[in-house]
């Protein structure tokens, strides 16, 4: 047993009669590069560690937390959390995680070679981010940021209920943002990519898509209002999803800040469309072993077919709905679980973004999303969010257009899709989303 299991064990195990006590420990380390201008403009490397701890008893929740793995603190953190639960509001569905009987996924989410992964390595993959850019395109005069990044964590959970979960992870990731210049005009665009390796990383995809992003858009005119169709790729479709998705939640649920509350069973999408979260993907950098509770993941189907299925639920939700937990309780050290997404996916379809487009007469193609979650009601669905991208004529991309504004509800959104593509991409964030085709959105511009 690990070190880091050990000493969740050891706390959990110091639970009182009638007392329940939940730990959470982790640490982990990080590394960043920055390049500019050819050269390495920052160099960070950091590590961090922490305790969190949940105490439960008469029905009232205590938390603590601290920032080391120190015992003497730990046992002081673990006495704070005792004191704060004396001053909680008495809650009949207050309690930490039980065993459910779902064995923990095979997964490999720890890579060694990344662990050993020279520092030289890290700093030129910066460096040549920031040179695959430049002289791309005539209109690119720089970056404005050439990163890359990793992380190596260690999380492990104990509850005195007889909960034990411990894992390792580890993943990296590029980030750069193109600038270009077109006369007095000057615009931005922004390329990612994750992977478990290094050398799985497609740096050359990375800056291709900033560059692209950057220098589509010069040119681009207030469109006149209309409806039509519009286009999401799969980088704009995973910003939506997750809206969405944050909405079939448990705790949405139950505090009436969901529009889709009591429609389990309904169509409420088209039958395209499928949505599971599912953090035993392997592809997905949301997964895991397990979740913020310690009970094991597993695949949660929201939206099968266009009809709901479900709700994602942590043990606090999974009570008091009677619904059970689906392991989908998020948190760190510093925060106590709550239902949440880890690896949300749409289930892919048919066809390429090319293909998509071509079939559509008049549309518009994302490029990019603004106020998306300030725009949407979180209760009625209601969304109204600034817009830019490129129009679409007789299937084929056309002027660029800029100061826009889309509006309808997620429930029309979802309902109005028409074609879900075939290029399932994975997001940095562990969200995996394919193009989506809407049909019948309001365009508000001049």
């Amino acid at each position: 047993m690990s070190e880091l299991s050990e000493l969740v064990r050891r706390v959990a195990e110091r639970a009182a009669p009638g007392e329940q006590i939940e730990v959470l420990a982790a640490r982990g380390t990080t590394t960043s590069v920055k390049a500019y201008g050819g050269e390495v403009e920052s160099l960070t490397s950091a590590h961090s560690e922490g305790v969190g701890i949940r105490v439960v008893v008469d029905h009232r929740q205590g938390f603590a937390h601290c920032g080391t793995l120190d015992e003497a603190v730990v046992a002081e953190t673990l006495a704070e959390a005792r004191d704060n639960a004396s001053f909680g509001e008495p809650d009949e569905w207050h309690g930490v995680a039980e065993p459910d009987g779902v064995a923990q996924p095979p997964l490999s989410l720890w890579r060694e070679e990344l662990a050993a992964f020279p520092t030289e390595d890290k700093v030129e993959l910066a460096l040549a981010l920031e040179r695959a850019v430049v002289g791309r395109d005539r209109r690119v005069r720089g970056v404005r940021t050439a990163a890359y990044g990793d992380a190596l964590g260690e999380t492990a959970v104990a509850t005195s209920t007889g909960v034990v979960a411990h894992e390792r992870v580890s993943w990296c990731h590029l980030a750069v943002s193109a600038l270009a210049a077109d006369g007095d005009e000057t615009k931005v665009g922004v390329g990612v990519d994750a992977a478990r390796l290094p050398a799985e990383l497609d740096l050359e995809g990375a800056a291709a898509d900033a560059v692209d992003r950057a220098v589509r858009l010069f040119g681009a005119v207030k469109p006149p209002s209309q409806r039509l169709t519009v286009v999401l790729e799969p980088r704009l479709a995973a910003a939506v999803v997750g809206v969405v998705g944050g909405s079939l939640t448990g705790e949405r649920v139950l505090k009436g800040r969901s529009p889709f509350a009591e429609r389990v069973g309904e169509a409420v999408a088209s039958p395209l469309l499928a949505l599971v979260d599912d953090a035993t993907d392997e592809r997905s950098m949301g997964a895991g072993h397990f979740d913020g509770e310690g009970l094991a993941t597993r695949r949660t189907v929201l939206l099968e077919a266009g009809v709901l299925r479900g709700f994602l639920h942590d043990s606090y939700t999974g009570r008091r709905s009677g619904a059970g937990s689906t392991g989908s309780a998020v948190r760190t050290v510093r925060s106590t679980p709550v239902a949440g997404c880890q690896a949300l996916a749409v289930a892919p379809g048919a066809g390429s973004l090319d293909d998509l487009v071509a079939g559509v007469d008049t549309g518009l193609l994302v490029q990019s999303l603004t106020g998306l979650h300030s725009g949407v009601n979180p209760v009625s669905g209601d969304v109204s969010i600034g817009v830019e991208g490129l129009m679409i004529r007789n299937g084929t991309p056309a002027e660029p257009v800029r100061e826009a504004t889309l509006a309808s509800t997620l429930q029309r959104l979802l309902l109005d899709i028409r074609a879900v593509g075939s290029d399932l991409t994975w997001l940095p964030d562990g969200t995996g989303a394919c193009t989506l085709v809407i049909d019948d959105v309001v365009l508000s511009g001049r």
